[in-house]
């Protein structure tokens, strides 16, 4: 990651970003009824809501983003609500942590990545075997653009690693950019 790019994230939570609502999603809470607490990464985790959410309902849990004013935000709400969690500053795409987990969650991470390859090799080591990975990303409208945003060989990709393609809910982010909810289970 640039370190024009991490100032500028960094910048955005001095504000409100648009992308941290506070608001877990219901594909979250639909997971969490559906599946055992264990062990649980938020990539990405921003200023910890969902860190919270999970933690909230059992789940021993760790969040990483590598805008360090997101953690300390992160963590002045874990205070606040004497909530225990471990949280990191680092990039997702290689970081080292002394577990596995049974859930690594992903709300607009992936999508952001160029070369995602980097990103699924990180996802191998700390995925137990069986782990679910629930991963939210929009759409680029064309493969020939740069930028943020999922395509097809992105997909394609996911499928010839270990992972299994579980469900797939299509919609439509903020910004009627198409969206999907994935969740994979590592085989």
């Amino acid at each position: 990651m640039s370190f024009f790019r991490r100032f500028i994230y960094n910048f955005w939570y001095f504000r409100s970003p648009p992308w941290d609502s506070g608001i877990t999603p219901p594909e979250l809470f639909e997971f969490i009824q559906t599946h055992p607490a264990g062990n649980a990464i938020d990539l990405g985790c921003g200023t910890g809501t969902n860190v919270i959410t999970l933690a909230k309902t059992g789940w021993q849990v760790t969040g990483i983003d590598f805008a360090s004013r997101a953690i300390q935000i992160a963590k002045q709400k874990l205070k606040q609500q004497n909530i225990k969690a471990q949280l990191l500053v680092g990039d997702v795409t290689n970081f080292k942590v002394n577990s596995q987990f049974d859930l690594a969650l992903d709300i607009g991470c992936f999508h952001r990545f160029e070369n995602k390859a980097d990103y699924l090799t990180q996802q191998d080591k700390i995925l137990v075997p069986n782990g679910f990975w629930l991963m939210y990303g929009f759409f680029k409208p064309g493969a020939h653009l740069s930028g943020p945003g999922l395509v097809d060989t992105d997909l394609d990709m996911i499928s010839a690693r270990a992972l299994t393609l579980l469900s797939r809910r299509n919609g439509f982010d903020k910004r009627e950019r198409p969206s999907a909810w994935f969740l994979y289970q590592k085989k």
